[in-house]
């Protein structure tokens, strides 16, 4: 495969009734790998976890947002654009992977970042995604939590900035191309869509048919924006491959996730019956814990045992808490899990694990 080649969309069988793009670039390292995991957690249920390595993506461009990518960025150049702006947190995953893909496609990227108000005026630093942001060029707006929540302090909000920052650009000529936070929107949430059918065709292919060929019964992912979980939830409701869907919010409600779900699967172009079915199918388990970005001691400690004993790393901030709170509603409700085929997507987020060097190297050290 030839990374950086636009090419023409086609959507799976299952999907071609919806609203399809004309095109996508070719961003990720694809298919990530699926892989049986020697996971410690739910042991004492006797679970079988298997691993979809969405942290695989790439190296600047890993983790689940290179898939929305590729239909963002193509729409963009396709419109002539120069430059794209999105917005996020000042560690945010989506921010990173914008501004390499941007780069690699010769655009430039304005990044809009959420901070605390004390660091608006300040330089922000070179820990985790925020270097790599910064090593690829990228423009940054640093706006303060006191002017983010005067706006409302939610989604809206921060698409509001989005949209100031592009009209100062294209004030100065620029022709800018507006990608919503966490790349959540139809466009983008194909790219989960179509991640279902590597899935499907993964699960049947001579290597893995022995293992996968009775499918899973739990499909387990974080909830950020939510288009990775609408993308799965709607693949997984066309194509089959799973019981169930399990989303782990890590910043809003399971309210807002619902409603988030609905409006993604009728942009997609369901319909409004078929995106309430799909809605009805998930489950949304509690997961913020200490808060976004904020990880308890005992979620850095489960990070720490899952890296020792099966050697992969999760993050603190999607990854790793999602599972760890997926892990205690599972004990909480043993009946529904046990002896169960459990499938986790593991949507990276790796960079953001060294603005935690000091408490997880004393972990580590244990």
């Amino acid at each position: 495969m030839q990374l950086l080649r636009h090419v023409a969309y086609e959507a799976p069988l299952w999907a071609q009734h919806l609203k399809v793009p004309k095109e996508r670039v070719l961003l990720g390292h694809l298919p990530t790998p699926l892989m049986p995991w020697n996971c410690p957690a739910l042991q004492e249920l006797n679970v079988q976890w298997t691993l979809k390595r969405d942290d695989l993506t790439g190296l600047e461009l890993s983790g689940n947002k290179t898939r929305k990518l590729e239909f963002f960025m193509a729409d963009a150049m396709a419109k002539a654009c120069d430059v794209v702006v999105t917005v996020g947190g000042l560690q945010s995953n989506h921010c990173r992977a914008t501004a390499a893909a941007a780069r690699l496609l010769g655009l430039e990227a304005h990044l809009v970042l959420l901070v605390k108000d004390s660091m608006v005026d300040q330089d922000p630093g070179l820990q985790g995604n925020l270097l790599l942001s910064r090593l690829t060029g990228a423009h940054l707006h640093l706006i303060g939590a006191k002017e983010y929540y005067a706006l409302g302090g939610d989604l809206s909000a921060a698409e509001r900035l989005n949209q100031r920052v592009a009209s100062e650009l294209a004030t100065k000529g620029r022709r800018p191309y507006v990608i919503p936070v966490g790349g959540t929107a139809p466009l983008g949430t194909w790219g989960y869509l179509q991640a279902v059918e590597e899935l499907q065709l993964q699960m049947v292919s001579p290597e893995c048919r022995e293992d996968y060929e009775e499918g899973f019964d739990h499909v387990v992912v974080a909830c950020g924006s939510g288009g990775t979980f609408a993308g799965l939830a709607v693949g997984l409701h066309l194509a089959g491959g799973a019981r169930k869907l399990h989303g782990v919010n890590i910043q809003h409600t399971p309210a807002a996730y619902r409603a988030l779900l609905l409006k993604e699967a009728e942009g997609l172009g369901c319909s409004k019956e078929q995106a309430e079915l799909i809605a009805q199918q998930v489950e949304i388990h509690p997961g913020g814990g200490g808060g976004y970005a904020n990880a308890s001691e005992a979620e850095l400690q489960f990070l720490v045992e899952v890296a020792k004993s099966s050697g992969v790393v999760l993050d603190h901030v999607y990854s790793g808490k999602a599972l760890f709170h997926f892990c205690e509603h599972a004990r909480a409700h043993p009946d529904d899990f046990r002896n169960s085929r459990i499938l986790f997507w593991h949507t990276g987020g790796l960079f953001g694990l060294y603005s935690q060097e000091e408490r997880l190297g004393q972990l580590a050290r244990l």
